[in-house]
């Protein structure tokens, strides 16, 4: 089908033989979780190759850093209108344009001769992921019509994050070792070309067209004020800390509350017209998409702060090598991808108690790491197998399903939308959580240090205090499943 079509995703499907729709449906999906593998492996390959790039390029700390994290702010700033563009003007021509733009930016990367220009093709990067990265979730959505089908499909992107989550940490030491060509740290962009190249190739054959009616136009103001307001967020959010909590930092999330009221004002007139809206207000008369978005924000705060304060810990407080530390975020990735798998065979009548044991197993995982750090004589890495594990299998268990239950509660037409605010709450969250963290880590460093206990021992606590917060967000994601989930009152 070409890029004109508007006929639903279910009725191109339908158009085949059941079996050379299945056969499609696949191909389609494993076109689609390609390009989710590279924009997950990109957040993650950078961190290893930081050293190499400001070695290369005369980089500043600041100007590596930007690097990093300019890459994800890009991208959480852009994905509420990235997802809404697939809605308007077709899901998989929108996937398609962020795919291309996806590799050509990542050729960009790779060879930027600055480090200026490595930061600005980074923030062209995180847009073009923002198109691309919402048309999966909406496409799975709308194609995939059998739920036990979908729920596999999330499974599968469990799977494909967590190995990306691993080659990320694996692949760029490897590539940054082995300076391909003498080309030092490049090859970790260059690497997406050939598979962005396939991937584009393939997804006009095995992905179905799916949009919403013609007639709709881009609400430039919302975006505008999205745009503005979850920036405004985020910033302060990404780069307070190491800029010492200025007063702008302070005061530009206050400013960001009062864009984003704005915004909301907006669009609800802007819904209740029937004009177009950036984002349909009726979204959040969903009770489910509004507790899920809760329960994305409590999740997701825990995850990158996690990992950061164990990595600080690790390397820093225990002296393990970058290899050591990266092998065993693996012991977690392994069961989390067999969890994920395990959760999208499983019949949809065990949905509760899946969502639950992974809330549970991670809650339990997390405390055992905050309390071995604090209680354990001898610090050693591989005390942390056993509660890596537990934490692994709890976070696939959770996050696969808990994606199946509030996208599929979503109506066609929304499905864009809806992915565009549900990736943002997961960016909005990370970074709460980082920056939090950040605040209680560093605090218990200076306070250890101050009591003078050893490095090893200081580092401990700090990591403690850090999975202690992770434990307390995993037990208000207990409590918002536990509302999720309760049956509806009859009568």
């Amino acid at each position: 089908m070409t890029d004109t079509s508007t006929t639903t995703a279910t009725t191109a499907a339908g158009a085949f033989p059941a079996e050379t729709a299945t056969l499609r449906m696949r191909l389609g999906l494993a076109v689609m979780l390609t390009a989710t593998f590279m924009a997950v492996m990109d957040v993650m390959i950078v961190n290893v190759a930081i050293p190499s790039i400001r070695h290369t390029l005369g980089a500043s700390f600041a100007e590596a850093e930007l690097v990093v994290a300019g890459y994800g702010f890009a991208y959480a700033v852009s994905l509420i209108t990235g997802g809404r563009l697939g809605d308007m003007y077709g899901r998989r021509r929108m996937f398609r344009l962020g795919l291309a733009g996806f590799t050509l930016t990542s050729a960009l990367c790779g060879l930027a001769p600055t480090a200026e220009t490595l930061i600005l093709a980074r923030l062209a990067q995180g847009v073009t992921a923002a198109v691309l990265f919402p048309q999966v979730l909406s496409l799975i959505r709308v194609t995939i019509t059998d739920p036990r089908q979908r729920a596999g499909a999330f499974a599968a992107m469990g799977v494909v994050m967590g190995l990306a989550t691993i080659a990320g940490q694996l692949l760029g030491g490897v590539l940054v070792g082995m300076d391909l060509w003498h080309l030092s740290w490049r090859p970790v962009f260059l690497i997406n070309i050939p598979i962005g190249l396939a991937a584009l190739a393939a997804a006009p054959y095995v992905i179905p067209e799916s949009r919403l009616p013609r007639g709709q136009r881009i609400d430039l103001a919302g975006v505008a004020l999205s745009s503005l307001g979850i920036g405004l967020l985020l910033y302060p959010l990404i780069e307070g800390r190491e800029a010492g909590w200025p007063a702008w930092a302070l005061a530009a999330p206050v400013v960001a509350a009062l864009v984003l009221a704005l915004f909301g004002a907006h669009q609800h007139g802007k819904s209740r017209r029937h004009d177009s809206p950036l984002l349909d207000t009726g979204l959040f008369r969903n009770r489910v998409f509004v507790i899920g978005l809760a329960i994305t924000l409590a999740f997701y705060s825990t995850l990158n702060s996690f990992f950061l304060s164990f990595t600080f810990f690790a390397q820093l407080g225990l002296g393990r090598s970058p290899m050591e530390t990266g092998l065993l975020f693996t012991v977690l990735a392994a069961p989390f991808m067999g969890a994920s798998i395990l959760a999208g065979r499983l019949p949809a009548r065990r949905r509760r108690a899946i969502l639950l044991s992974g809330a549970v197993l991670t809650l339990a995982g997390t405390l055992m790491s905050g309390v071995l750090a604090l209680a354990s004589p001898v610090l050693r890495l591989e005390a942390f197998v056993l509660p890596f594990v537990v934490q692994g299998l709890g976070q696939g268990l959770l996050l696969t399903p808990l994606l199946n239950t509030i996208i599929s509660g979503i109506e066609e037409q929304q499905a864009g939308a809806a992915a565009g605010v549900l990736t943002t709450m997961q960016q909005v969250g990370g970074a709460l959580g980082v920056a939090v963290v950040g605040i209680l880590f560093f605090g218990a460093l200076s306070d250890a240090r101050a009591a003078g206990l050893a490095e090893p021992q200081a580092y401990a606590r700090a990591f403690a205090c850090a999975a202690l917060y992770a434990a307390a967000a995993g037990a208000v994601t207990l409590g918002l499943l536990v509302w999720l989930l309760r049956k509806p009152r009859v009568g």
